[in-house]
């Protein structure tokens, strides 16, 4: 599931990326209002997590940029406003649900399991490239139908990279997406794990090319 956080507080950012992370979402960070507008024109999200207080474009106008281009992808607002105007303004641009800042860890992660529910029907949890179909749902992949035995941490890397498909996805970013709790993956261990997906997939029709200085690449061949 691949999430776009958009929150300018880098301490709340990192905690919120943990949260995220450690419940096996792709997390993507963005502070400032106008690149978070620009990047919601170019990627598919599950779910936007917004905060309304951004620079250069506030929370409420990348919502109603957002809604104006008819993407339905669940939105929650993060706020230190606790005015009803606020609210009231915001899920009129758009957003299904709002947390006012503080808020509880436990209720942010109950509200995104509810939106991310929600809109369940409207998203597709299958991903394929080629031959190769992962189920992110389920945890399972196959290759030509038949499946392949991945470790969990194996089935994280697969499903950035088939995320990405087409597109080099750099050894930091993955990294990043495979830390839970602050434990980084080191570099070297992540190569040991691209290593033995290659080696897993070099049946089928796709490949993981290693692009010297800039990361990975999944495509079909």
């Amino acid at each position: 599931m691949r999430v776009l956080l958009v929150e300018d507080d880098p301490i709340l950012a990192d905690g919120l990326k943990r949260i995220l992370l450690r419940s096996h979402y792709i997390v993507t960070h963005e502070s400032n209002g106008r690149v978070a507008d620009h990047l919601l024109t170019l990627n598919q999200y599950e779910l936007v997590i917004l905060d309304m207080g951004l620079p250069d474009m506030d929370g409420t106008e990348v919502l109603r940029r957002l809604r104006l281009r008819n993407v339905s992808v669940p939105v929650l607002i993060l706020t230190a406003r606790d005015k009803i105007k606020d609210r009231v303004e915001g899920l009129d641009s758009g957003a299904d649900d709002f947390l006012a800042k503080p808020f509880d860890l436990l209720e942010l992660e109950a509200r995104i399991r509810a939106l991310l529910r929600r809109g369940q029907s409207a998203v597709s949890a299958r991903l394929e490239v080629g031959g190769l179909c992962l189920d992110t749902v389920g945890h399972r992949a196959m290759l030509d139908g038949e499946p392949l035995d991945l470790s969990a941490r194996e089935l994280s890397v697969l499903e950035v990279l088939m995320m990405r498909a087409d597109r080099v996805v750099s050894k930091e970013m993955l990294s990043e997406q495979l830390s839970v709790l602050g434990e980084e993956v080191s570099l070297n261990a992540l190569e040991v794990y691209v290593h033995r997906l290659r080696k897993k997939i070099a049946v089928g029709n796709v490949n993981i090319r290693t692009l010297r200085g800039l990361g990975y690449l999944l495509e079909k061949q």
